[in-house]
C-alpha cells in the first residue's frame, strides 16, 4: 500500500543543467502522494535540464520560507554547482534543517548542503565523485541507495529514485 501525504508542501529547487530524472521523478511521485509541489528557482522561469527537459520555476526560492514547507528537494546534475552560490537559497536549506523537516538530496546535490554547512557529523550519500567534498565538510559517508540521518535524506544517483521518494514521503507520513 502507497503511503499519502496530501496535506504536505514541498519545495524543489531547480536550476540550470539539473538531471533530469532527478528533479521530475520526484515531482511526480510526491505529487502522486497528494503533496502540494513547487519548484523554486533562483531568479530564471525556465530552467534546463542536463537531458533536454525543462522545468518552470512557480517562484524564487527568496520568496519561499521554511516556515511554509514540510520539506525541500534538492537533484543534482551541474544544477547544484549554481545552486550552492545563491544565499537565499542556502539560508532556505539551513532553515529547513534547523526546524529538522527534511532535506532529500541526491547525487551531485550533496553540494548544496555542504555550502549550508549542514552535513557536519551526519551520515550522508552522494555521487561518489564527491564523496571526498562531504567528508572534508564533516560528514560520514556511506555507500547505500539512501541513507536518512536527523533531517537529511541522501541517495547517489538516479538508480536510488525509489528507494529515494519512498524514504522520504515516509519521512513526511510519520
Amino acid at each position: 500500500m502507497t503511503q499519502e501525504i496530501p496535506d504536505r508542501s514541498i519545495a524543489v529547487l531547480v536550476e540550470d543543467q539539473f538531471e533530469d530524472l532527478e528533479l521530475w521523478y520526484p515531482v511526480i511521485r510526491m505529487r502522486e502522494a497528494g503533496a502540494a509541489v513547487a519548484l523554486l528557482g533562483t531568479g530564471a522561469s525556465m530552467y534546463h535540464g542536463k537531458h533536454g527537459l525543462t522545468a518552470m520555476a512557480d517562484g524564487p526560492v527568496s520568496s519561499a520560507s521554511a516556515k511554509h514547507l514540510d520539506a525541500l528537494i534538492i537533484p543534482g546534475g551541474y544544477a547544484p554547482d549554481y545552486m550552492r552560490r545563491d544565499e537565499h537559497l542556502l539560508a532556505l536549506v539551513r532553515d529547513m534543517a534547523q526546524q529538522d523537516r527534511p532535506v532529500a538530496f541526491i547525487c551531485h546535490a550533496g553540494w548544496v548542503p555542504i555550502s549550508a554547512g549542514i552535513v557536519r557529523g551526519r551520515r550522508v550519500t552522494s555521487a561518489p565523485s564527491i564523496r571526498d567534498d562531504l567528508v572534508n565538510a564533516g560528514a560520514e559517508w556511506e555507500d547505500s541507495e539512501v541513507v536518512q540521518d536527523g533531517p537529511l535524506i541522501s541517495s547517489r544517483h538516479p538508480g536510488d529514485l525509489p528507494a529515494f521518494c519512498r524514504t522520504l514521503i515516509a519521512a513526511l507520513a510519520g
